[in-house]
Parts: structure tokens; C-alpha cells; sequence
């Protein structure tokens, strides 16, 4: 089997990015910038194709990615992930020790504070638990996304109408047709920290448009769940996320974007 990176970031030197991340396998890269360019070139002896585009949207950077894709596996990542050496080598493996897997979740180390899951025990994975991976734990067998037609959707994540959740559709996309996911003990890298002062490239902050865009998102994910959904995720993170924003409010904005489901106009109360 064969493995590609498929790496969305935002006006990166791509020649740089294979240095910092540690690229160790075949990568396509799409790169959000104010010009339009392509190459290709090596990097340790694996092939990199990389794609600058002034259209915005990680939703958008991944399916042009996986578009590109040639290899057996696909791997999603960020730019701000560093891999350990040999991690394509153990994504292969956890695909060949698990041949009814259409899609696999692997463990990336984060700050505990950014931390939304760690895989302890290797699982299956279903509509009900698979919200809280993030784009980079996921690898997926390319012939069967194409099979079942599944890409990224273009409203969610940074960039986008919807500033948050093209991970989490992703993975309910693909349950929902019909793949196969499960969750694997295995550290294939790390999130690198931002510096002091360096800016996000999607997250605001909990103000009004993030709690909106939450339930835009929930409306996608749960339907008729999504009120108990909503209040599920309000009392588990009220503590870190209802500092600025009242518990209430927060609660109101997601029960509107549930059922408005238009980008944020800001001049809403």
C-alpha cells in the first residue's frame, strides 16, 4: 500500500512547510494564498505536489487535495502538525492489520486544554461518538471515498460560511454511507503551539458567530437531537466557553443557527 499527506494550510513556503512538519511520505499540499501556482517537487525521496489558490475555505483546500490524490491511504492534516518519523509506515500497518477498515483514526499529541479526544483501546466508531476527531487523526482508503462519492463540505471549517465542523461532517458523511471506522492506539505526531500573539487562521474566540456556526452545524449533525445535543455540549464547556458569552445567549445562538442556518449576519441580538 501506498500512503499520501494531504495538508491544507493558509500562505505557507511550501518548501519550508516539508521541513517543519517532517514529511515522510508522498504529500499534496494546498496552499491558501493571493496567487495561483502549482509544482512538484522531492523532498527525502517522496513527492510533493503542491497547489497555491486565492479561494478560501479548509473544506475547500482538502477536497482539492484529495482530488490530487493518487496513493492507496490518504492521511488529512494541518500545517501546524509535526510527524514522528515512520508514521506513514504505521498508518499502512494499522490498514493492514485492519482489512474491513474503510477509515482509520490515529492519535496526533495536543496541549491538554486543546485536547478533544486520545484513543486508548482500539474501537469502532459510530455516528454517536465519532464528533470529537479532529481532520488530522483521520486516514481514509482512497478507492472507497471516491467509490461512495465523499468529499469535504464547502460551508464548514475556517474560511468558509461556517466557521467550524468540516471534520466532524466529514466523519458523519462517511458513516452514513456506509464506511467502516475505527479508532486505533497509535501517536503518528504532534500539534505544534502557536507563539504568543501569533493569530489563528479560523478560531475568533467564543463570541456570537461561534456559538451560530455551532448550531448550523448541530441542525447537520443530530436533526431532531440537535436541541439535546446543544445542551450536552453547553454544560460539558460552559466553564471555558461561556465566559464572555452567558450560558444562556450561548444556548440561544446555537437554537438559532439551528434553525436559520445563514451566515452570521453580526447585527443580530
Amino acid at each position: 500500500m501506498t500512503l499520501e499527506l494531504l495538508v491544507a494550510c493558509v500562505a505557507k513556503d511550501v518548501h519550508e512547510l516539508v521541513k517543519t512538519m517532517n514529511i515522510g511520505s508522498n504529500a499534496v499540499i494546498v496552499n491558501q494564498k493571493s496567487d495561483y501556482a502549482y509544482e512538484e517537487f522531492e523532498y527525502a525521496g517522496n513527492r510533493v505536489k503542491a497547489l497555491s489558490m486565492q479561494e478560501k475555505g479548509v473544506g475547500l483546500s482538502r477536497t482539492t487535495a484529495l482530488q490530487r490524490a493518487t496513493a492507496d491511504i490518504v492521511l488529512f492534516s494541518d500545517e501546524d502538525i509535526v510527524y514522528e518519523n515512520g508514521y506513514a509506515e504505521k498508518v499502512i500497518q494499522a490498514f493492514e492489520e485492519n482489512p474491513k477498515a474503510d477509515v482509520i483514526l490515529f492519535n496526533v499529541k495536543v496541549e491538554e486544554a486543546r485536547r478533544t479526544y486520545w484513543i486508548e483501546n482500539a474501537k469502532r466508531v459510530h455516528r454517536w461518538n465519532c464528533g470529537r476527531y479532529p481532520a488530522y487523526s483521520i486516514a481514509v482508503r482512497t478507492k472507497r471515498l471516491h467509490e461512495v462519492g465523499l468529499t469535504y463540505h464547502l460551508w464548514f471549517g475556517g474560511g468558509a460560511l461556517f466557521s467550524c465542523g468540516e471534520d466532524s461532517m466529514f466523519l458523519n458523511d462517511a458513516l452514513k454511507l456506509g464506511l467502516k471506522m475505527y479508532a486505533v492506539p497509535v501517536t503518528i505526531g504532534k500539534e505544534v503551539a502557536r507563539s504568543e500573539g501569533e493569530a489563528s487562521t479560523w478560531f475568533n474566540g467564543y463570541n456570537k458567530k461561534f456559538f451560530y456556526d455551532r448550531g448550523v452545524l448541530y441542525h447537520y449533525l443530530y436533526g431532531g437531537l440537535a436541541p439535546v445535543m446543544t445542551l450536552r455540549f453547553l454544560l460539558k464547556n460552559k466553564g471555558t466557553m461561556c465566559k464572555d458569552i452567558s450560558y444562556a445567549e450561548a444556548k440561544k445562538l446555537m437554537k438559532q443557527g439551528a434553525k436559520e442556518r445563514t451566515p452570521w449576519n453580526g447585527d443580530k441580538e
